[in-house]
């Protein structure tokens, strides 16, 4: 018998205790969340299409028939991911809506954009990480160069005719950006855009030369044959792509900056309504099949704890801080 022909007090008996330490006999017992055929909906803010789509729908269909609900996938793009998050902060807190964005929602907007309308720690409620994934660099096919120190090298060479685009401004992929030029000496014009998808459109047709992204979208832009990735924002190179080497392999060191997706509630959501998305949250991610798609995109799936999660978030938001601030970065 499937879990969506379970009842949830039988399926909380039958995951109990598997997870993080926050699963137990009652763990899906709260008979009134989620009601059934009242949907959950994940807001992603971005657009429908890039790597963090996809993983929030890979997510919202396991977790669909792990509570025996509907859970649908609302792209919200625009506005540096704030409309997004904006919208759930605003929402009821009583885990209907859920935000899946990136590290830079919290540990980057607040410092780089002047009029953030949220509190990331006032406003929403942690639920779960997500996974765990870095940047890469991808360049356009038409770029002269096939590593780092080419590009940098065409770069210098055709200063003030380059351009990098980011899916928005105060975002990860704009401050890697502006890392990756001040640790290479090089200029670029910041072209930001409202969502991945977008950016990776014009990198595709040559209309920017730069463009940092996930690596799960990067992944997929790169299919097309039509971009370059060239480098890897970590400390290791990753299995999705084992032949790309880092950019401190390159040379060029100091952007292995943590970079997450995870899942946020509106604040003061009751604590077994947390519980129980934190449950199933991970009870989805640890499948194999949920696995492999994260690990095939460039990211490693696992979930966190709320409290940890929440101090994944209070760590992440000072050391980005502290980078933006040594950047000299004016608030957009």
């Amino acid at each position: 018998m499937g879990a969506s022909h379970m009842s949830r007090r039988a399926f909380a008996a039958l995951v109990g205790g598997a997870v993080l330490g926050v699963a137990g006999p009652d763990a899906f017992a709260q008979q009134d969340f989620p009601l059934k055929g009242k949907p959950i909906r994940i807001v992603v803010p971005f657009t429908a299409g890039g790597g963090t789509d996809a993983q929030a729908r890979m997510v919202a269909q396991k977790l669909g028939e792990l509570l025996a609900t509907s859970v649908i996938v609302d792209n919200k793009p625009g506005a540096s991911t704030m409309l997004g998050a904006s919208e759930v902060a605003r929402a009821a807190p009583d885990g209907y809506t859920v935000l899946y964005a990136p590290s830079s929602t919290m540990a980057q907007n607040p410092h780089t954009l002047s009029q953030v309308p949220y509190d990331p720690f006032k406003d929403f409620t942690p639920i779960s990480l997500g996974g765990r994934g870095p940047l890469v660099l991808m360049i356009a096919g038409d770029v002269p160069a096939n590593n780092a120190r080419e590009l940098v090298t065409y770069m210098k060479a055709n200063a003030g005719k380059v351009s990098y685009a980011s899916f928005g401004s105060g975002t990860s992929s704009h401050v890697y950006g502006e890392l990756f030029l001040k640790k290479t000496g090089t200029e670029a014009v910041h072209v930001p855009y409202k969502g991945g998808s977008d950016a990776a459109k014009d990198l595709i047709g040559g209309r920017v030369q730069l463009f940092f992204d996930s690596a799960a979208s990067a992944i997929i832009t790169a299919g097309t044959g039509k971009v370059k990735i060239i480098g890897i924002a970590a400390d290791s190179r990753i299995a999705a792509l084992p032949d790309v080497p880092t950019l401190a392999e390159q040379g060029i060191q100091g952007l292995d900056l943590p970079s997450w997706l995870g899942f946020y509630g509106p604040a003061k959501m009751p604590p077994q309504v947390v519980k129980t998305l934190n449950t199933a949250i991970a009870q989805a991610l640890a499948m194999p099949q949920v696995k492999d798609f994260y690990r095939k995109g460039g990211y490693e799936a696992g979930a966190l704890s709320p409290e940890e999660f929440g101090k994944l978030t209070r760590t992440t938001y000072d050391r980005w801080g502290g980078l933006i601030r040594e950047l000299g970065l004016p608030k957009q």
